[in-house]
């Protein structure tokens, strides 16, 4: 039954991606597993540090790497996520290394990139792979001592098997049962090449599908979002000055962050934000608006705030750029670069408070700047 209980809490955090690659949707899964039953992306992590949400400093020198690198990163991949979670099987020295394999896994996707707290939890997991034999080496062997006290435990007379715990095997037994058949059309979606993420197949709602993102992209867009004190949003001497958010791609010369496990929620929601629409994403209006009244709470969230000391700004508006790294070497990495961009058009028009107001209303939101 344990071994039951360690294959389902080691899959049970496998999240179910696609990676857009030569305009096909591919399946990955555990975040960053560039995945498909059906054809095999060699390529897809050729992309991976650069597009992922929020890249941290290794990951930039990781997109670098050649691409018999990236090649192997996929293999290890396709082996760690599909063939080592069987190991727990195959009886006690199998699933120790099963849970080695796991959490050095999970180790590698921590350093790569800002997944915030993701992986750590995924290692919780593996951690019941080792028994008292295998972690004796952390405590000291001086009689009385922790390690002691277990052996002398483990020479006791074993009492025998009585009725309460024939009773809770079979309940064990039936509850591994139960989820194994509701884990049929769970497993059918990941089968599938239109597979559905963040959803329950059953009303009891204990196996599901869910992921962090959805999809990753050959190519990283950023919504840039600046403001202006000028009158007038389309005089051509406007002076647009952008903020500047705490971890997402903005500053081409600022390092990437480092952030792990902790988790900015609003610059991971700038990068969904940046590869749909503003229609789409309402709250970033919300956020223009808030932006617009110099309101505290909002600005806590913002690690460069141009207007800070000023009159707030007249106008607010959003750019799309498209960001990639500036290469290891290179002119531009010369020059302090970390990012390359090139402006790819307005995301969304610039906004003040008075045309903000009918939208704030029809939403019910409060105006900002009112108590």
């Amino acid at each position: 039954m344990s071994s039951i209980y360690l294959w389902i809490s080691s899959t049970a955090h496998i999240t179910h991606n696609r990676c857009l690659v030569r305009k096909k949707k591919l399946f990955i899964e555990n975040y960053f597993n560039p995945f498909n039953l059906t054809s095999f992306p060699k390529h897809c992590l050729l992309f991976l540090p650069q597009t992922q949400p929020v890249p941290n400093p290794i990951a930039y020198y990781l997109h670098q790497s050649p691409w018999w690198f990236h090649q192997f990163e996929t293999l290890s991949n396709h082996f760690i996520e599909l063939v080592v979670p069987f190991f727990v099987f195959l009886g006690r020295r199998m699933c120790i290394i099963h849970g080695i394999i796991q959490i050095l896994f999970q180790v590698i996707l921590i350093i790569s990139g800002n997944l915030s707290f993701l992986n750590w939890l995924t290692i919780v997991p593996s951690i019941a792979c080792f028994d008292d034999a295998a972690l004796g080496f952390l405590f000291g062997s001086q009689p009385g001592g922790v390690k002691d006290r277990v052996h002398k435990l483990q020479l006791e007379d074993k009492p025998p098997v009585r009725y309460g715990c024939l009773v809770r095997r079979l309940v064990n037994i039936s509850l591994g049962v139960l989820v194994a058949y509701l884990s049929i059309p769970v497993v059918m979606n990941l089968l599938n090449s239109n597979q559905v993420m963040n959803s329950s197949f059953n009303p009891l709602r204990i196996v599901n599908t869910y992921g962090a993102f959805g999809s990753i992209t050959k190519e990283r867009t950023e919504v840039i979002i600046q403001g202006t004190s000028s009158l007038l949003a389309n005089d051509s001497s406007a002076v647009w000055e952008e903020y500047e958010f705490k971890c997402k791609p903005g500053d081409l010369k600022r390092r990437p962050c480092l952030i792990s496990p902790y988790h900015y929620r609003l610059d991971w929601l700038m990068w969904f934000a940046a590869f749909q629409t503003y229609e789409q994403n309402e709250w970033i209006l919300h956020l223009a608006g808030k932006l617009l009244a110099n309101d505290p709470e909002t600005l806590s969230l913002i690690a460069f705030n141009p207007f800070k000391g000023k009159d707030p700004p007249r106008w607010i508006r959003g750019e799309h750029y498209k960001y990639k790294f500036s290469r290891l070497g290179g002119k531009h990495a010369a020059e302090g670069k970390w990012w390359i961009r090139k402006r790819l058009g307005p995301y969304f028009p610039a906004v003040n408070l008075k045309g903000l107001k009918n939208f704030f209303q029809s939403r019910d939101w409060p105006l900002p700047g009112q108590k």
